[in-house]
């Protein structure tokens, strides 16, 4: 049941910052990064060229990569086995030790997705993943029992555990359903929730495309709205890696997207 002495809604805990672009003159030898962040009403002006592996980031210095397989290479792919766990530990041993919490996202208007997260990442797992609303709803010793617990919810319910880009993108232009939302947390004992204002709304559902050229609207997620040349445009932030960069004149910059935070 959802009551208020057992859950407190609450503002996120810290201001939402922009997102950001970091952008890559490295060729052949590392170098620093310029970052770009990704304001509403920043203008950006980029063509994008070719795409190679991003490379590696070292805090603010930006290790290129050669290799024309993108966004990543063999060399620098890295996968988080952690990711398709459901209970049972993939890797040589669990270290999977520390509080996790197991949560509620809602995307507008009636998409609810359970996930789980170390707890004191709750509310940025929230925010990258671009979700109007949160609900925390259980917090467990470890990671094997929350990732049981979300394998069950996903398995018996109308919950889902992944939100396709092509949803999120949708909901860009609409409100969450507050009554599937409240009908929702009335089956959970929820220990709090969030309410997330990303500062913009679309009146329509923009366009997908993978572009670098125009007025930002906002981001939500990993999805940047812009507006260019009368168009409404969604692109996701991850089809912009490793990305040669052009000014509008097609003259080659000598700059590659190597990583966006």
């Amino acid at each position: 049941m959802v009551d208020e002495a057992d859950a407190i809604t609450l503002e996120p805990d810290t201001p939402l910052e922009p997102a950001a672009l970091v952008v890559s003159t490295a060729k052949t030898e590392p170098e620093p990064t310029e970052t770009i962040t990704l304001e509403p009403g920043t203008t950006l002006a980029f063509g994008l060229g070719a795409r190679r592996c991003a490379g590696v980031l070292d805090g603010d210095v930006h290790h290129p990569c050669t290799q024309t397989a993108a966004p990543y290479c063999e060399f620098h792919t890295s996968t988080w086995v952690c990711a398709r766990c459901t209970g049972t530990c993939l890797k040589d041993e669990m270290d999977c030790w520390d509080d996790h919490a197991v949560y509620l996202a809602a995307f507008g208007p009636d998409t609810f997705k359970v996930g789980v997260t170390k707890h004191w990442r709750l509310e940025t797992r929230l925010r990258e993943q671009g979700a109007d609303r949160g609900a925390h709803i259980h917090t467990v010793s470890n990671g094997r029992i929350a990732r049981e617990l979300e394998a069950d919810l996903a398995a018996n319910t109308t919950l889902v555990d992944r939100v396709r880009t092509n949803e999120k993108r949708a909901s860009l232009a609409s409100q969450v359903d507050r009554t599937a939302w409240n009908a929702l947390l009335e089956k959970f004992d929820v220990i709090r929730t969030v309410d997330f204002e990303w500062g913009f709304h679309c009146t329509h559902e923009p366009v997908a495309e993978t572009i670098a050229t125009g007025t930002v609207i906002g981001t939500k997620g990993r999805l940047l709205v812009l507006e260019h040349g009368g168009t409404t445009y969604a692109v996701d932030m991850r089809d912009l890696l490793g990305h040669e960069l052009e000014e509008p004149s097609s003259q080659e910059r000598q700059s590659s997207l190597g990583a966006f935070t």
